[in-house]
């Protein structure tokens, strides 16, 4: 089964059939999800923000979020995200297909190997291998859906997640800057990471809605990310309803291996 996770603006799965709605109960919480069909694939939908963006990036349950996807049977996961470009050739607009990540959040669950406490029952101790955190296999179908949609597809980027709700300062985002981010959000660590812990391949599409604090020149508000998230709404639709026909049934990458090797005996 297809997941789809969508940021902000994206709360309406339109290229969906058959929608009917899911309550799933997770150890974590009950989660509301969407699901029907795409092109004869399984797909289930979930708005990361909830459907009127009621839940701010620093508490969204990202654990039960995940959990619940993988429980009703997902194995690949393709999300979107507003972002803010901290590199100045990468202009809003821009769908940036992500290939790596610098964790800055502070207070976030970020495993669900939490020991003798775990909720889950996942009592292991467990350390996930991120030399490559998104599915090669599902950035190279977003890569080619975007190109043969003529979008402004920018193959390669470097996600920095910092905790919001506030925007960043400008002079941290020179210091992201410095350490080699592309672009900036709140909502991505660690929602990667627990994909991976759950053997799910994970690709997300960072959609560049404004440049970041400093590089504007101008006070950055949510109301703009909402309106270019809007105009590019039907765009996300189109690139996910390219890509997931090509999915292949087996997967061939090594995200369904994670797990050899990383847990400690």
């Amino acid at each position: 089964m297809i997941g789809i996770i969508g940021g902000s603006g994206i709360y309406d799965p339109e290229m969906i059939e058959d929608v009917v709605d899911t309550v799933v109960r997770t150890p974590y919480g009950d989660v509301d999800i969407l699901r029907g069909c795409y092109s004869k694939k399984e797909v289930a939908f979930l708005p990361r923000h909830g459907r009127s963006h009621g839940v701010p990036p620093h508490i969204i349950n990202y654990r039960a979020n995940i959990w619940a996807l993988r429980s009703i049977g997902v194995d690949r996961i393709f999300s979107t995200s507003a972002s803010g470009s901290i590199n100045t050739s990468i202009n809003p607009g821009s769908f940036v297909v992500l290939s790596n990540f610098i964790d800055f959040t502070k207070g976030r669950p970020n495993t669900f190997y939490d020991g003798p406490s775990s909720l889950s029952g996942l009592k292991e101790v467990v350390h996930i291998d991120v030399t490559e955190p998104y599915c090669p296999e599902l950035r190279r179908l977003a890569i080619e859906a975007g190109k043969g949609l003529d979008l402004p597809i920018v193959e390669n980027g470097v996600y920095v997640c910092t905790e919001g709700p506030r925007f960043e300062t400008a002079a941290e985002i020179e210091m992201f800057s410095r350490m080699g981010g592309d672009v900036v959000g709140m909502t991505n660590v660690p929602e990667v990471v627990l994909a991976r812990e759950l053997e799910i391949c994970y690709c997300s599409i960072a959609l560049v809605t404004n440049y970041a604090a400093g590089i504007s020149g101008y006070r950055l508000t949510h109301k703009e990310v909402l309106e270019l998230m809007e105009k590019n709404k039907e765009a996300v639709g189109s690139l996910f309803m390219d890509a997931i026909p090509k999915i292949p049934q087996i997967r061939k990458c090594e995200c369904k291996n994670l797990l050899q090797g990383a847990k400690s005996d």
